[in-house]
């Protein structure tokens, strides 16, 4: 079937079309409600069907003969460990981390705060709340009390599952003092705490609160699948909360397994047994989507990687994980190939291994720019996909969809629009714009099966953020344009325009100019004020390993290269060289934190960065060239 026959499909007969996606899972009850609407034309998928996200990803596979093939890797090149898990041991461990949670009181609907490192357990602890019926809300191991304590007071959770520690490189990041500071801040108290003690460190345990999590598994027996409603929440997933209050996304079990299922084949061109790699983290969507639910729905093999892409050891980590396991499939972050590309820009690493296995390289989280996918593309000799989504949806709205109809890639689009997402760019009136022309990407209602529908506790929170703006449609919060050829182009959030006397400029386009010089590995454009034009742009920018230019050089080269390919309009000036940007631990950079440096606003450090070591240096930095006072 042909992309454009299969997406007409999804619009014209949306219910038909995911009743027939639904029927590729085992339900307990078949739904007979696929799509219902409520006055803001919002879609509840599947209410009435009854079943269990766990059953369907674990037991449904051993039941239909599928019960040895490697369901989890598990690869910790920190602590030197490499374990595995058939599905039938993975679906053992789960029920019995469910019976261990039973025993704690842990019933249908009652919230589950997973804080936890990159282990095995971390997904066993995921599909056991699953398999109760409970709601998990997992928080990425490491974040800061103040922000654990709010998701705690949010989701009111009865326990917290967590590990005496994680291990950042070469660092010992110790959970429980963490854990305990943000109990301490929070309004709610979690009844108890079901700490797994690792070898790097051991946590000391408060009486009456604190339990041992191998002591009580080994008293623990194998329980059966609570069977939950479509409609039913299986977790929540905060936004990192860089802008006020985090936000509790709500993913509801019955659209959210058929929408992953479905894009195992359509998106990711993956058969049952293949082995596919998401490299991220359980904190992130993309953990959740495809670390854990949407490989084990269709059968797959997962790897569990507990590392970094560089300097775990070196950067060829990635390619050997490729290499060792035969995976089909990569999906991770652009910074971490940006990364690899900075520490091995002749891709030397890259080329030790064999990745015969590897079909498609696959990227999202923030747009892949051009001279990094050319960098991949040439080096890897495979099909480089750039596909954009968003924590709200939980899959891909746009996507070069390998399992339909592989597409030309154009540099710079996440090509074109998933089946049931329904993509339109319009202005501030609500009224679409021409082809080629830039503006707000918003997504027609009702949306497709997964995405949110719901704010955990706040029904206002949820129509205020998302659907009062342009009525009828679900604003994303990204800008871009869509070309005559219908391939979507994402430039970057809305608030990351710059308007330069009167002209909006995007600042993913004059990024886009930048890193195709030579010596750039990366690099981030931000507004710096200005009392003639209102704003500026500024490039900040990181060279590649082993690579020396001179600032001004540099500036001058860069200068020349955006008025000759957007124009002098732009009125670029001003280029700094960094050794880091601050980032997200998901690999999003941090342009508005930067922009309020720059400008000597007021700014937050955000509980998501990666190092806040970093934005000390930059400071220095700025302040050396004169920058800022």
């Amino acid at each position: 079937m042909s992309y454009r026959t299969e997406y007409d499909q999804s619009m014209k007969d949306p219910e038909g079309f995911w009743r027939k996606q639904a029927e590729a899972l085992e339900w307990f009850k078949f739904p007979k409600q696929i799509l219902s609407l409520d006055n803001d034309g919002l879609g509840y998928w599947f209410a009435d069907g009854e079943m269990n996200t766990a059953y369907m990803a674990l037991d449904h596979h051993v039941k239909n003969g599928r019960g040895k093939q490697t369901a989890l890797i598990y690869d910790s090149p920190v602590t030197n460990t490499k374990l595995s898990y058939t599905y039938a041991e993975l679906t053992d461990a789960v029920a019995r981390t469910a019976g261990m949670l039973t025993n704690m009181g842990v019933v249908k609907g009652d919230r589950v705060i997973i804080y936890m490192p990159m282990i095995p357990e971390s997904v066993i602890a995921m599909l056991a709340v699953a398999r109760l019926g409970a709601i998990h809300s997992v928080v990425f191991g490491g974040f800061a009390p103040p922000e654990l304590a709010v998701r705690i007071d949010d989701a009111k959770p009865k326990l917290i599952l967590t590990a005496s520690c994680g291990i950042e490189i070469k660092r010992v990041v110790e959970y429980k003092p963490l854990i305990d500071r943000a109990i301490e801040l929070a309004k709610h108290k979690p009844q108890y705490c079901i700490i797994y003690q690792r070898p790097q460190a051991t946590a000391t345990l408060m009486e009456g609160r604190d339990y041992d999590w191998k002591t009580l598994l080994a008293n623990a027996q194998p329980v059966g699948c609570t069977t939950v409603k479509g409609s039913d929440p299986l977790y929540i997933l905060y936004t990192s909360g860089t802008t006020g209050k985090p936000k509790g996304v709500l993913r509801e079990n019955g659209g959210h397994a058929v929408a992953l299922k479905y894009s195992m084949k359509a998106i990711y061109n993956v058969e049952p047994g293949d082995v596919y790699w998401a490299s991220s983290d359980v904190g992130w969507v993309v953990g959740h989507s495809y670390i854990v639910y949407g490989p084990l729905l269709h059968g797959c093999t997962t790897i569990v990687y507990e590392g970094k892409p560089i300097m775990t050891p070196d950067a060829g980590a990635l390619w050997r994980v490729c290499d060792e396991y035969g995976v089909k499939a990569l999906f991770t972050a652009p910074t971490a190939f940006r990364a690899v590309k900075k520490e091995d820009p002749n891709a030397t690493l890259m080329k030790k291994h064999n990745l015969g296995k590897l079909k498609v390289i696959y990227s999202a989280g923030e747009r892949l720019d051009p001279p990094t996918e050319a960098w991949l593309t040439d080096n890897s000799n495979k099909p480089v996909v750039d596909h954009w989504w968003q924590t709200e949806t939980g899959w891909a709205i746009t996507a070069n969809l390998q399992g339909v109809e592989p597409m030309q890639i154009k540099p710079g689009s996440s090509t074109v629009p998933v089946p049931g997402f329904n993509v339109q760019i319009l202005d501030e009136n609500g009224q679409q714009v021409p082809r080629g022309s830039q503006g707000y990407i918003a997504l027609k209602l009702p949306l497709p099966p997964a995405c949110l529908n719901h704010v955990w506790g706040d029904e206002n929170k949820f129509r205020e953020s998302y659907l009062t703006f342009l009525p009828g449609y679900y604003t994303s919060g990204d800008g871009g344009y869509i070309d005559e050829d219908g391939y979507v182009f994402v430039m970057g959030r809305v608030d990351d325009v710059i308007n330069v006397a009167g002209h909006r400029l995007s600042t993913g386009e004059i990024e886009e100019v930048i890193a195709t010089h030579p010596a750039v590995a990366e690099c981030a454009v931000i507004a710096r004020d200005d009392d003639l034009k209102g704003q500026v742009p500024m490039g900040l920018v990181l060279l590649k390993s082993g690579v020396t230019i001179a600032e001004e050089d540099l500036k001058k080269e860069l200068i020349s290269r955006i008025r000759e390919t957007i124009g002098a309009i732009t009125c670029y000036k001003d280029t700094v060289i960094l050794a880091r940007l601050p980032k997200t631990r998901s690999g999003k950079t941090l342009r508005k934190t930067l922009a309020n440096i720059v400008n000597g606003k007021p700014y937050m450090v955000p509980s998501t960065i990666d190092d806040p070591g970093v934005i000390p240096e930059i400071i220095e930095v700025l302040r050396s060239k004169q920058i800022i006072a």
